[in-house]
């Protein structure tokens, strides 16, 4: 924990020159400069945690000055917020509900629309009413760890009482919205009366169990105020001694590419059985705090106490899934000592859903029935012996997870060492997680066909290879560029996303296409789709062609794809629990964990015309590329039963690094026509390009029962088809 006061004069007016330059006020762009810098502090806040307002006055239409509130509005996160992020709320309209002795959430929401300065705004903050009823220009608020550890303690208020004297209101925990809005204000008053008599200022104030408040006359003076209370908890922590009590694991725990997969499955099957969607992203942290609580001996005594803080509770759910320490790596018991870790995931994944769905139970009873179950599945995994795992629909989900997960943690261990972790209850806990204004912070928009699948593209870094990439990217998929050249992977990976993953591996090296492929299933989890892209031509005609050119072609056009298909098809067996028995429920025979419809997954095979119409000079590339065409069809048939799929792109004439401008030239040369013509050779009459390529592998991925099918993408060629 290491909180630093990151305000610069220099960075705050280089802001208001900036904001001030696009007619927004010396005070917005001040407050979205010191938003920013909360934001950027992963001790204050992560990922749309927090938020932050400034009362202001702007002008209307007619020339009248109007007071308003402008308050972090839903969707905005704090470390990218921009000076619409805080939607200006005519203040006085909020200031009299606060006479109210209730408001429901809907007539809240509904209130602070309707008073929106601009009607196409987003949704001010559900806090925006508790940020109106006090009365400072700048206030902050944050979930900092630091003071989480402070404010989760049997005894919190002694404790903040301890660090903080009378500087700070202390408000117990209570539910954001109306009441917590009316709660604080009662106590900020309070507190700022006593205080006063002491001839002091409030600076701060604490929500029990959920956060920190700071505030002042202006952005640097709030901002500040709050780093140097974080900085005073941080301080009261670091004379904390932290014990450990390791658990007993092997001396060298399996690698997470042979656990992950595992998990991954897992869940898949608790989510056929669930009845929600099967595929899911992995994210493992493996950092020293993340360890320092999956392998502990405490460590389900603390996953059973809660969320650090409930606003945590919609991304992670209010305990993670703890398995039994990861298997040994090495030795002849490792293999049969895997499958039986698998067996006990199969029955931890299952009762972790049962509790789950006991949960809801118990607590929509009390609070009426009414509530939706939401899916029953874990999103944070703790593996003694690996780390913590975040689960999400998306890579970029799965990281939010793991980073909230992190952040757990190490709350959980700075309050432990001071005293006992005891954050809220499950009442609190499930009111917040089926919160609906809470829920709506996630989104449900329609996602892309391809989301939730991670694939691999061999060849990569070259024309068709970045084309197909970015195809499958702009699809949804998770994204892993392989390539011998590893800048070029990197700068396709960099094109798909910032999660999207470079590999680098000579493909025809059985050993570093493996260790690719842990690579890319320790990032993601699990592997659902290969495109085996990589090749090369070598030409010359066949009667004099040396072997080691023909042994050469065969090594990258044929071997190294069926290296690639060895690699991935483990992965998809290990994801479906091949060989895999776990009873069903309690008390039933022993069933195969397999018999849950598989995830399967799908090999992609970039052949060539040459396979079906084999040219002159060319061989050593249309005999292994024929090869290959038999290859896919015997994955085909062997994998149908387990949803293997394998399918091929038959292309021709592509501008990529096989058919260079020097050869496009030299062959419209050759054929008399220009290299227009020559290109547009087809029934068509139009060149194909790249991207015709990638499209073609991307609807061969969505059709989800085709196997054995070849696909021509060339512009029509009578001689190429398929027969």
């Amino acid at each position: 924990m290491a909180v630093l006061n990151r305000w610069s004069d220099t960075d705050a007016q280089a802001a208001v020159a900036h904001y001030g330059a696009r007619g927004v006020s010396e005070a917005l762009a001040l407050r979205t400069y010191s938003a920013r810098l909360l934001g950027a502090d992963p001790e204050l806040v992560l990922h749309g945690g927090g938020n932050t307002s400034l009362k202001t006055s702007v002008t209307d239409l007619l020339g009248d000055t109007i007071a308003v509130l402008c308050v972090k509005g839903s969707g905005w996160d704090l470390a990218t917020i921009e000076p619409p992020g805080h939607p200006a709320v005519q203040l006085e309209p909020l200031l009299r509900l606060r006479a109210l002795p209730s408001l429901s959430d809907e007539d809240m929401v509904a209130a602070q629309r309707r008073h929106l300065i601009d009607p196409a705004a987003p949704n001010p903050s559900v806090e925006a009413l508790l940020h109106a009823f006090l009365p400072h220009a700048f206030i902050d608020h944050t979930h900092a760890v630091a003071l989480l550890a402070l404010a989760d303690q049997p005894d919190a208020e002694a404790v903040c009482r301890r660090v903080y004297g009378e500087r700070v209101a202390i408000v117990p925990y209570v539910m954001p919205g109306f009441a917590l809005a009316k709660a604080a204000a009662e106590a900020y008053e309070a507190a700022a009366a006593t205080a006063a008599v002491r001839g002091q200022e409030l600076e701060g104030m604490v929500l029990l169990q959920h956060g920190l408040f700071s505030f002042g006359a202006t952005a640097q003076q709030s901002y500040e105020r709050m780093i140097a209370l974080v900085g005073e908890a941080e301080r009261a922590l670091s004379h904390s001694e932290r014990l450990f009590h390791p658990c007993a694991l092997p001396s060298r725990p399996a690698p997470a590419a042979a656990v992950l997969p595992l998990v991954r499955g897992a869940l898949s099957r608790a989510a056929e059985r669930a009845g929600c969607a099967r595929r899911w992203l992995l994210d493992l942290r493996a950092t020293a705090t993340a360890l320092a609580v999956a392998n502990d001996q405490r460590l389900c005594d603390w996953a059973g106490r809660g969320v650090a803080t409930p606003d945590h509770v919609i991304r992670t759910k209010a305990q993670p899934l703890v398995l039994p320490p990861a298997p040994p790596a090495q030795g002849p018991e490792a293999g049969p000592a895997l499958q039986a870790w698998a067996a006990q995931l199969e029955g931890a994944m299952r009762g972790y859903v049962e509790g789950y769905q006991a949960y809801v139970q118990r607590q929509n009873s009390r609070v009426g029935g009414h509530k939706t179950p939401l899916d029953p599945l874990p999103r944070v995994i703790a593996i003694p012996g690996l780390g913590l795992v975040g689960v999400g629909a998306s890579a970029a989900a799965a990281a939010v997870t793991a980073d909230i997960a992190e952040a757990w943690a190490q709350t959980l261990l700075a309050a432990e060492a001071l005293g006992r972790f005891q954050p809220a209850g499950e009442d609190d806990t499930f009111d917040m997680e089926y919160w609906s204004l809470e829920q709506a912070k996630l989104g449900k928009g329609k996602e892309l066909p391809l989301a939730r699948q991670v694939v691999l593209i061999t060849g990569g870094a070259g024309g068709i290879g970045a084309a197909i990439a970015r195809a499958f990217a702009a699809a949804g998929a998770e994204v892993a560029v392989l390539d011998r050249d590893a800048a070029g992977a990197a700068a396709v990976a960099a094109s798909c996303g910032k999660r999207a993953l470079a590999l680098t591996a000579d493909v025809t090296a059985p050993a570093q296409v493996r260790a690719a492929i842990d690579q890319l299933v320790t990032r993601f989890g699990g592997l659902d789709l290969v495109v085996s892209n990589a090749g090369a031509a070598w030409s010359g005609p066949i009667a004099t062609l040396n072997d080691a050119d023909l042994r050469a072609s065969f090594e990258l056009n044929l071997f190294a794809h069926q290296h690639v298909a060895q690699a991935a098809v483990a992965v998809f067996r290990a994801q479906d629990g091949a060989g895999l028995t776990t009873p069903a429920a309690p008390g039933d025979p022993a069933t195969p964990a397999a018999t849950a419809a598989p995830l399967g997954g799908q090999l992609l095979f970039n052949v060539s015309k040459q396979a079906l119409n084999p040219g002159p000079n060319f061989g050593a590339y249309g005999i292994a590329k024929a090869a290959l065409l038999a290859l896919m069809r015997q994955y085909a048939l062997e994998g149908g039963a387990e949803r293997i799929r394998a399918n091929a792109i038959n292309a021709d004439r592509i501008r990529s690094g096989l058919l260079d401008d020097t050869m496009i030239r030299a062959r419209s040369v050759a054929r008399g026509v220009s290299e227009a013509a020559y290109m547009g050779g087809n029934l068509l009459g139009q060149e194909v390009s790249a991207a015709d390529v990638a499209g073609a592998f991307v609807a061969l991925a969505r059709l989800e029962r085709t196997t054995g099918a070849v696909l021509t993408v060339d512009g029509g060629n009578v001689a190429a088809m398929v027969r």
